[in-house]
């Protein structure tokens, strides 16, 4: 793969580390600003937004579940979210 790229191995480690780390300080970033979240100001600010129809191709169907990443929730969250599917 590095000579595809036309780089020396070292190189191409130091990247691929660079990579991984950059991925897993967004993942802790992200999960640090979730926990600072307010639901009630969130839904607050929800709220002022006009009830307007999505624009062609934005539309979500019912028969789109979404389900939320486990990887971004806190510990007490997931535990919520767990206890929730096992009771359907």
């Amino acid at each position: 793969m590095a000579a595809q790229d036309e780089i020396s191995i070292n190189q191409f480690i130091a990247t691929a580390v660079a990579e991984k780390m950059s991925a897993l300080m967004t993942l802790e970033y992200l999960a640090e600003r979730a926990a600072r979240g307010n639901r009630a100001a969130f839904e607050r600010v929800l709220r002022k937004v006009p009830a307007r129809p999505p624009l062609p191709g934005d539309e979500w169907g019912p028969s789109e579940p979404v389900e939320p990443n486990e990887r971004l929730q806190t510990p007490k969250t997931r535990r919520r979210t767990k206890a929730r599917r096992s009771r359907k």
